[in-house]
């Protein structure tokens, strides 16, 4: 069911709200750079990229910019100071939050301050497009950006491709000091997200070979090489919602009363059928009428750039997971209409200006080399409206581990690199018979096929396929709640006063130990039918977190949890609050022996055998402790019910 209405969260504040004076460190770049006696540079307007060897020369006047000018709003340190307190649980401010219309009133911008800004932007010869809440888009020739933002804008080559940017930083007048945030596509890169999973494309039908194991270890490949000094069980078929539940403490809870919100880009036309169909077939509570909306935008745009039908899966992921942890909750899926990053902005903007939900699970993001200053302002700035409204971001780490094997460079995702969301890693999970929790061992895969002759697995352990994103951010500072927390061997490891980490938290991400789906797909013939197959990716971790918070709210008595790493870290060490993940639980390798048809369908193609390794995140590793694979470990039994023990605390 389609819908774009929200109840607003109603506060009981006082209506003189408390002011909140400082800015705060959580290591957010600033937005403004020094004066110059006429303008104000913005500083991180001129990408990284765009450098004097790259330059090609300036850019022809007559070309077309569309750009947006993000606002302030009237307090943006305030903003941030008051997002902190409310989110902090030693803060006399604890859990005080806004309602939208709160919000806004105090921290968003002024009527006389978005006139000026427009008047200035119509002023240099820029057409006015759009004004929302947040900004003002506009659109005109180079000429006129160049006069509006005081910066020529030249072509610059960036990798084999050539892209338009400014020559030195954007600016604006000395009176809009304060006024305008950051300013977005005065150059031409793409800055677009991907889906962190391991989907196949739902335009074609997937399936998974057997034997499987039901549980771990229940079904040995007793038949092929030993691995590892043993033989290794089976993949699972796929954990369902009851094992889930099980091994992350969901207790008496089921999300009752909570209101979660996914994002992704574009929409499934059959995400209705197929939610319910799933549901009924593996045991999870049937949705009930009106559980399930949709917040879509009038019109989807760059479909074959972003390659929309492979979202469609995302969303199915996202949407099942959640339903089969957090059985009560209610879901609205908030589709961008593209994935760049204006228009998944423009949905993580609609969730807070409307507070669809206190809780927001994203399953996308892109590495951390391509995001610029500018959007980093920009998403933090709509995360910290959330924080102060009590809502919650929740975000995969991304799936390539360390990055290295695919870009090259050591590096974390983003936006998982803001110290404005929680990050969420991934593990390998080991549920044995009665759904009990055996281990859990950081996401990382290694593969080695088997022989020709069938008698020994090739190269192994094999080669690095896939893990959880995690490691020190290289931009943002490190934030105050990891602090004592996150060992200095991590924060510092890019420069000496520190840097956040990644991830924050973590939960069942390896597509070998992976989650059961279900989703129309089109078969050979045509048709399109319902199909079930086995899925992964920190595109799971991310929304099962997302539902053990909802069971938590549940039980914190309906209370929003808001942006919730200063609780999340403030728990660490807490006996029975959450797995110590490690590379090693049982002190011997671990594998699965996994079997696929070669063609994706069934075994007339033939069938492909492999071992796959657990616990081999590229350069990252899963230790005691805090680490950078895992992050402070997984929810175990006493996590949910933690929230419970403080939820008679007043605030």
């Amino acid at each position: 069911m389609r819908s774009n209405s929200a109840k607003t969260r109603a506060v009981s504040m006082a209506a003189a709200l408390p002011m909140i004076a400082g800015a705060l460190a959580l290591g957010i770049p600033a937005a403004h750079a020094a004066d110059s006696p006429a303008r104000n540079a913005l500083k991180g307007t001129k990408p990284l990229w765009a450098t004097a060897k790259a330059d090609k020369g300036a850019t022809n006047n007559g070309a077309q910019v569309k750009a947006r000018v993000y606002l302030a709003g009237r307090d943006a340190s305030g903003l941030a100071a008051y997002a902190k307190a409310v989110s902090d649980p030693s803060s006399p401010y604890y859990g005080k939050y806004l309602a939208p219309k709160q919000a806004q009133a105090r921290f968003g911008a002024t009527k006389a301050q978005v006139a000026a800004v427009k008047s200035w932007l119509t002023s240099a010869g820029l057409k006015v497009t759009e004004v929302t809440q947040h900004y003002v888009a506009v659109s005109g020739d180079v000429a006129s950006a160049e006069k509006a933002f005081g910066t020529q804008l030249h072509n610059y080559a960036k990798g084999a491709k050539t892209y338009r940017a400014p020559a030195q930083a954007a600016s604006v007048p000395a009176g809009l000091k304060g006024t305008v945030l950051t300013v977005t596509g005065l150059d031409s890169a793409p800055h677009k997200a991907d889906h962190d999973d391991t989907l196949p494309p739902p335009d074609a039908v997937f399936k998974n070979a057997g034997p499987f194991s039901s549980y771990y270890g229940s079904k040995t490949a007793s038949t092929l090489p030993d691995a590892y000094g043993t033989k290794l069980p089976y993949a699972v078929k796929g954990y369902t919602g009851k094992q889930l539940r099980s091994v992350y403490g969901a207790g008496k809870y089921t999300g009752k009363g909570v209101r979660v919100a996914i994002t992704d880009a574009y929409a499934s036309p059959t995400i209705a059928y197929d939610a319910g169909t799933y549901a009924a077939k593996n045991g999870d509570k049937a949705w009930k009428t009106g559980q399930l909306h949709q917040s879509l935008p009038a019109n989807f745009t760059r479909t074959d750039e972003c390659k929309a039908s492979g979202w469609y899966g995302e969303e199915t992921l996202d949407v099942e997971a959640v339903h089969a942890v957090a059985p009560d909750a209610d879901v609205t899926y908030v589709g961008a209409a593209s994935c760049y990053d204006d228009d998944l902005l423009d949905s993580l903007s609609k969730v807070v200006d409307n507070h669809l939900a206190d809780i927001v699970s994203n399953s996308w993001g892109d590495v951390e080399a391509n995001q610029t200053p500018d959007l980093a302002a920009a998403y933090d700035q709509v995360f910290q409206l959330g924080a102060v409204q009590g809502i919650g971001f929740y975000f995969s780490s991304g799936d390539d581990g360390d990055q290295v094997a695919n870009t090259g460079t050591k590096q974390v995702d983003t936006p998982a690199n803001s110290a404005w969301v929680t990050a969420v890693g991934g593990t390998s999970l080991a549920v044995g018979k009665g759904d009990k929790y055996l281990w859990e061992t950081g996401w990382g895969t290694e593969k080695s096929s088997l022989s020709a002759d069938g008698k020994s697995w090739t190269n192994f352990p094999g080669a690095f396929t896939s893990g959880a994103g995690g490691g020190t951010s290289s931009t943002v500072a490190e934030p105050y709640y990891q602090k004592g927390v996150v060992p200095d061997s991590l924060a510092k490891a890019n420069n000496a006063s520190g840097n956040r980490v990644v991830p924050d938290i973590a939960a069942i991400a390896d597509p070998n130990t992976g989650f059961l789906v279900g989703q129309t797909q089109t078969f050979p013939d045509g048709s399109q039918q319902y199909s079930e197959y086995r899925i992964g990716g920190t595109s799971l971790a991310a929304p099962t977190i997302a539902a053990v918070q909802a069971l938590a709210e549940q039980a914190r008595g309906g209370k929003a949890i808001g942006f919730a790493n200063p609780s999340i870290y403030a728990k660490f060490g807490k006996e029975g609050v959450y797995h110590d993940v490690t590379d090693n639980p049982t002190g011997h390798g671990l594998g699965v022996v996994r079997v696929d048809y070669a063609n994706g369908l069934d075994a007339t193609g033939g069938l492909l055998y492999s071992v796959r390794s657990l616990g081999k995140d590229s350069s990252l590793s899963a230790t005691k402790g805090y680490d950078d694979v895992t992050g402070v470990g997984s929810p175990a039994n006493g996590y949910v019910s933690s929230y419970a023990n403080n939820s008679s605390k007043k605030h």
